[in-house]
């Protein structure tokens, strides 16, 4: 049965029914916070991947290496950067609020979020369009004249496939924050026993944001 409680704007937050299979609501919360860390390990070891073909090919073409990555547009790298960093610390507020039951300031801090990472997309799509017109695009397609070095197209590969990937993990985030801030502005219903959905999909958020932190020397700062 789910009962309810007062939060901190005067509203009442529902307790999270507690399934059948587990003792208490604090061993289903663990439960649920434990699934997330083995989630995020799984789209860890997927970066991965991407990241020992890039330690790989950027050891077998260190020149056309760095040659790219001074191609790339530092300035809106960096604006991305403080962008996403930004984001998360309005992530974490989001719980913090959720914790003390103030659920206009946990939608305000995650419609801060999502507003951050539509900014962080708008800029990326720019980047994308630039490299579309010159010609520094994966594999086969090819065609920059400025930089004619073996395994330039090969960095591109990587580029786009670390960037696009990432960037399809941030939708997902905003997607998962989304619903939490839909639930938080239009029923209430977080509170001091209820912001596990917060502090999960806050969790993502926090993974969206360290790929990133990764992605960038290893792209822009070669």
């Amino acid at each position: 049965m789910q009962s309810s409680a007062s939060t901190a704007d005067g509203t009442v937050a529902p307790v999270p029914r507690l399934a059948m299979h587990f003792a208490s609501l604090e061993v289903q919360n663990h439960a649920a916070r434990l699934g997330m860390w083995l989630f995020l390990a799984t789209e860890i070891l997927l970066f991965a991947g991407l990241f020992v073909c890039y330690g790989v090919y950027r050891f077998l073409f260190p020149e056309a290496w760095a040659a790219c990555s001074r191609s790339l547009d530092l300035t809106l790298g960096t604006v991305n950067t403080i962008v996403l960093i930004t984001s998360s610390l309005t992530a974490a507020l989001a719980v913090h609020y959720a914790k003390e039951g103030k659920n206009k300031m946990v939608a305000v801090q995650i419609l801060l979020t999502l507003a951050m990472a539509i900014g962080f997309l708008v800029i990326k799509y720019f980047e994308y369009a630039h490299k579309f017109h010159i010609g520094t695009l994966p594999g086969r397609y090819y065609f920059y004249e400025g930089i004619q070095l073996p395994g330039a197209p090969l960095y591109f590969t990587v580029y786009f496939c670390a960037t696009a990937l990432h960037g399809l993990h941030v939708v997902i985030g905003m997607i998962v924050l989304g619903f939490s801030m839909v639930r938080a502005l239009k029923r209430g219903d977080f509170g001091p026993n209820n912001y596990t959905q917060v502090e999960l999909g806050s969790m993502y958020w926090h993974l969206v944001d360290l790929v990133w932190i990764f992605l960038f020397p290893l792209l822009y700062l070669v």
